[in-house]
């Protein structure tokens, strides 16, 4: 009698694992026993691994408690007040509008962090980690707007399985964007070129507070007054080109950007004294020509925000508006980047899904884009602090 019964195919043999995979096996089987840890944090010569990895594993689970004491400081300006000298809990509470008690709290918290001192005489002075803030615009406005990043992360899952959903499974509209989403509009919006131009200004204010971290190491990694004409794409309000503007005298200056986001550029730029030298160019590189005339592009913290089909059409773009010859630097924080990372893989994986589109990318996997767009020479430029921006320099060749 014959059956209507599938038979599924025998399971293919699974290879055997090798010596790597069985001594990686054996780790994580003595890691995950109780009883080995116990007698690793009791043995002299294994105990400060033990308590390394006992901290490392403690500061994941409370590094959203970290963050919102470093969010408190920010915005109590606390480290702009302990700038010009130390001061008690109680003045500070004083200035701050906090009981003496709560004052006390924070302080002991951000002492910990290594963002303020405990001082002779009961003052209270910068940390270590405390003393950079000062006067730093730039992290302060990371810090702050961060409170949107984690209104979406309350919970990841969601995110995670909104990214591939259809609109009828995500009756609650997590894919369509959450908070982050709102901050930075011409992620989820269909036509950017349309935003009026009040929805841009929280974003475009948080760019040009920030770009003095990136600006530097990328005019100290490139001269640019090699070039005739600089054109800066996604170049926001103009910041970067202020700058290059000082390196370059000679250097004339171009500038791409959403519609909304040029006005504000034109008028930055005219109020630094560049109106002469700097012309501005607003559309949407997928549906508009990026401007000709320039002998070198940038693309500073731009191609992050798109997926590889679109990564890949600005790519192409910015090839064609260049003559031959002609230089593209590619300046963003990249994955893999060694010794940060956890800035790729983790902060700008879940920053980007948050935000509703990108994702970070190694140097590897940006040359690849390079070289598929039609650029040739493609190299890595070493910065000073790769953490905050890797430069990848590639050129035209025909």
């Amino acid at each position: 009698m014959a059956s209507d019964t599938v038979m599924a195919p025998a399971a293919a043999p699974q290879p055997q694992p090798g010596w790597r995979e069985r001594c990686w096996a054996l780790r994580d089987r003595l890691l995950a026993s109780p009883g080995f840890r116990r007698a690793a944090a009791r043995f002299p010569l294994t105990r400060p691994v033990a308590r390394r990895r006992a901290r490392a594993l403690f500061d994941l689970v409370a590094g959203f408690v970290y963050s919102q004491v470093l969010y408190a400081c920010v915005q109590l300006r606390l480290f702009d007040l302990l700038a010009p000298s130390a001061q008690s809990c109680t003045a500070l509470a004083t200035r701050c509008g906090l009981g003496e008690e709560a004052m006390l709290r924070l302080l002991e918290a951000a002492e910990s962090l290594r963002l303020v001192q405990r001082r002779r005489g009961g003052l209270w002075g910068l940390g270590a980690l405390g003393a950079p803030m000062v006067g730093n615009a730039a992290v302060a406005a990371m810090v702050e707007h961060h409170a949107a990043l984690y209104a979406d992360l309350r919970d990841p899952l969601a995110l995670l399985r909104a990214e591939q959903a259809e609109p009828a499974d995500d009756p609650a509209g997590v894919a369509a964007g959450g908070a982050l989403a709102r901050y930075w509009p011409y992620a989820a919006h269909a036509s950017p070129d349309r935003l009026a131009p009040a929805s841009v200004a929280a974003y475009s204010a948080l760019m040009t507070a920030s770009q003095p971290l990136v600006a530097d190491e990328i005019l100290g990694a490139y001269r640019v007054a090699r070039h005739r004409c600089l054109l800066d794409v996604g170049g926001g309000e103009g910041l970067f080109l202020v700058r290059a503007a000082e390196r370059a005298p000679g250097l004339r200056l171009m500038l791409f950007d959403l519609p909304a986001v040029a006005d504000r550029a034109q008028q930055r730029l005219a109020q630094a004294g560049l109106g002469a030298r700097a012309s501005v160019h607003g559309g949407d590189f997928r549906s508009t020509p990026l401007p000709r005339g320039a002998d070198l592009i940038t693309l500073v913290r731009v191609v992050h925000d798109h997926d590889d089909a679109t990564a890949l059409a600005l790519l192409r773009a910015a090839f064609d508006a260049l003559p031959a010859g002609g230089v593209l630097l590619l300046a963003e924080p990249m994955a893999g980047t060694a010794g940060a990372e956890p800035m790729g893989g983790a902060y700008f994986g879940f920053y980007l899904l948050a935000m509703g589109r990108g994702r970070p990318r190694t140097a590897q996997r940006l040359a690849a884009l390079l070289q598929e767009a039609g650029f040739a020479q493609v190299r890595m430029l070493p910065t000073a602090l790769p953490l905050q921006a890797r430069v990848l320099q590639a050129r035209r060749a025909r």
